[in-house]
């Protein structure tokens, strides 16, 4: 164990130097002491995060990862953890000073292999008898064990040069790249490797590097920037590998979310795609515009899945693949399906069509009949069930996400990660029940109690508000830690992102709910216009609209807390968001009519005409906006998106702003911030800039987690603490 981690960790949240030993001997559930009851940034960076987890064969016992971070030494250390399936005999496995992480189990239970420096490793079932099975000389990100366990699927980066020239060999150490078409970066990293999949054999002296199965293809898999083992499924007779790709490079992809589902034969080396019909050709693509209206997005075309087609899972008894389904191409938010593909005979069948919103994540029952999947309506991330004739009925209800489902292999129960507002990932034992909402689920992993016990959380309400259009519209409330009912508070507006990410339970550990009612401020979280799980129409209802019904939203959810919340001081507001909610941010500060005292905004757009150019994902800007701005066929929605960019409404600013960037989003480039803060100060407006050179679209590394944590409520106490 990396002690001088833990014991930085243990000491950050106000331990003694006794207190932090005893947390070297048992991390993440050590009796330190609290300097308050009100969460801090160094507290809330000291909880133990629950990663990937995975159920014996039998299901009697549960392999799962927990990251720790040392806010001293800026960085974490993941360890692996070992548990029955009722949680009782839970027992830490790796104590290496090396983070262990991607356990599962082989051998029918008896052995487990994980990932270390990019290395697989195995070790029995108690920890013991360690020994690395590979010596890949050029790393593996992920891995996936066929079913009888004789080959490995390894995924593994690999030398990418169609978009980014090579560097001159006599050139060694020059910094230049030369650049020839568009996806030449993306999210955080300039593109010069992908991911291939690799199959290699198992033997008794280990794995091998493996073969390419995309060998001279010059197109990833899984997909950047977030796709791992999840878009890969071993058929149950160990033959077949299906795969998720999308097979385009240059401008083509970066328009494009047209991923598909592969099927590799490991006998015969052929690879089939099963969304696609053979000789498929995609109509001509004007990339200077939405799809929406495009012949790729025809409803004849549609048959051919030409949006994201994703994670593929083969059922039990290995007559259907299902995976995760959006119906048109680059639209990014769009509706997420249950497809059913019936191997024999090539049918399609999307089984969650009754439930009018996404499947965030699935896994098939023991009968191959039955799947269950996590889906988010009103607020709320549940567990439903469906079957191949889509009969869907809700398992679970409650205000809470769940963000992980899998069967437990027992054939009879589930295991599944939920979290909260006021409660970060656990792991919970889930029974199912015939009965609509009549499942029952049992908290297994306690990971963060010994820190929840000592801090006072703030209470989560739910409140509906009459939008100007004449619909409900749910926004949550969170009250101050200590609430006192005869006093009035300072109230943030959170603006959320995406712009069609919910707001749920969700739990973050830089946007967090009750860091923000520890430091006695009330949240008004709106589900505006543009938000999953209260139907297509009106999740839709933004795209060409970023300024009109989904901002009237923002302003009725503030109005009506302030009209009917006694507790709301209505003089002391502020609003608050990032990525889309940054862009919310930079919008009302041009509209507000001085309601707001100050200002934050994260990762936001600033100038629409910029942004549309500068992002890396092209097809997101053409969705959006409908066209790009200097062709002279623009759109009423195209016309009026850009003629509302926030950048030219700054003559009306007049409010405090903070703004906040990382200067490796490649999402959202950083002079749109710096080019926000320069226009505030040139106004004469007090405004600040946190630049995070190192950081991405979020923040990721715990000592500027902290320092964007101080930013923030210095900022807002400033403003709306006098």
């Amino acid at each position: 164990m990396n002690k001088t981690l833990i014991v930085a960790a243990a000491l950050a949240i106000g331990g003694n130097s006794m207190q932090a030993q005893e947390a070297t001997n048992f991390i993440g559930k050590s009796n330190v002491t609290l300097k308050s009851d009100l969460m801090t940034p160094e507290a809330l960076w000291a909880m133990g995060r629950i990663g990937g987890h995975q159920a014996s064969p039998d299901g009697k016992r549960i392999v799962y990862q927990v990251s720790y971070y040392s806010v001293e030494q800026n960085k974490s250390h993941t360890v692996i953890y070992v548990m029955d399936a009722d949680g009782k005999n839970n027992k830490m496995l790796t104590t290496s000073v090396k983070s262990e992480s991607d356990a599962v189990w082989i051998a029918n239970g008896q052995k487990i292999t994980f990932l270390c420096e990019g290395q697989i490793w195995e070790m029995n079932a108690d920890g013991s008898g360690r020994k690395q099975l590979t010596n890949d000389k050029t790393g593996i990100d992920g891995f996936l064990f066929s079913p009888d366990e004789k080959k490995v699927l390894l995924i593994k980066q690999i030398p990418y040069h169609e978009i980014i020239k090579e560097k001159p060999a006599d050139l060694p150490k020059t910094t230049g790249r030369l650049i020839t078409d568009m996806n030449y970066r993306h999210w955080d990293e300039y593109v010069e490797s992908i991911p291939h999949p690799f199959l290699a054999e198992v033997t008794a002296n280990g794995i091998g590097e493996g073969v390419d199965i995309m060998q001279d293809e010059p197109y990833e898999s899984p997909v950047k920037p977030f796709g791992g083992v999840e878009q890969f499924a071993w058929s149950p007779d160990s033959k077949t590998i299906a795969y998720t790709s999308r097979k385009k490079t240059g401008i083509n992809y970066a328009i494009s979310t047209d991923t598909d589902i592969y099927l590799y034969d490991t006998s015969t080396k052929k690879t089939v795609n099963i969304c696609k019909p053979e000789g498929y050709k995609e109509p001509k693509i004007d990339p200077t515009k939405s799809m929406k209206n495009q012949a790729v997005n025809s409803p004849e075309n549609l048959k051919n899945n030409p949006g994201y087609d994703t994670n593929p899972q083969y059922s039990p008894d290995g007559k259907y693949i299902a995976w995760l389904s959006m119906p048109r191409d680059g639209y990014e938010s769009d509706r997420n399906r249950l497809c059913i593909y019936n191997i024999q005979s090539g049918e399609k069948t999307y089984v969650t069509e009754s439930l009018d919103t996404n499947v965030d994540a699935f896994c098939w029952a023991a009968n191959s009949e039955d799947l269950y999947f996590i889906s988010v309506w009103h607020g709320c991330e549940n567990i439903y069930q469906t079957n191949l004739k889509g009969n869907v009925m809700q398992l679970t209800d409650g205000w809470f996400d769940y963000g992980s489902v899998q069967l437990l292999n027992d054939g009879k129960k589930l295991l599944a990660e939920r979290h909260s507002m006021s409660q970060a990932s656990e792991l919970y034992i889930v029974n199912p029940s015939k009965k609509e909402k009549g499942a029952k689920a049992t908290q297994i992993t306690f990971e963060n109690k010994h820190l929840y016990d000592q801090m006072t959380f703030g209470k989560i309400q739910q409140r509906w508000a009459k939008t100007t259009d004449g619909k409900e519209m749910l926004y949550w409330i969170v009250l101050p830690s200590h609430f006192d009912e005869t006093k009035k508070y300072p109230t943030l507006l959170f603006c959320e992102g995406g712009p069609q990410s919910p707001v749920s339970q969700f739990w973050s550990y830089r946007w967090n709910m009750q860091i923000m009612a520890a430091n006695g401020y009330v949240v008004i979280a709106p589900n505006r216009r543009g938000l999953p799980g209260f139907g297509s129409e009106w999740n839709e209802e933004i795209s060409g609209d970023w300024t009109g019904q989904c901002m009237k939203d923002y302003m009725t959810a503030i109005d009506d807390a302030c009209e009917n919340l006694p507790f709301v001081d209505k003089d002391k507001l502020g609003a608050v968001g990032a990525s889309f909610g940054g862009f919310s941010v930079y919008y009302l500060a041009g509209h507000h009519n001085k309601k707001f005292k100050c200002f934050i905004a994260h990762d936001g757009a600033f100038n629409l005409e910029s942004m549309y150019t500068d992002t890396e994902e092209a097809w997101f800007s053409n969705w959006e906006y409908e066209s790009a701005f200097w062709n002279k066929d623009l759109s009423e929605n195209s016309k009026r998106t850009y003629e509302n960019s926030p950048h030219k409404f700054v003559d009306k600013w007049d409010t405090p702003i903070l703004c906040i960037h990382g200067e490796k989003d490649y999402r959202i480039n950083a002079n749109q911030g710096m080019g926000a803060f320069n226009a505030a100060r040139m106004k004469g407006i007090p405004a600040e800039l946190l630049l995070f050179p190192d950081e991405n679209h979020w923040v990721l590394q715990p000592q500027n987690g902290i320092l964007w944590q101080r930013t923030f409520f210095n900022w807002l106490d400033r403003w709306l603490k006098k």
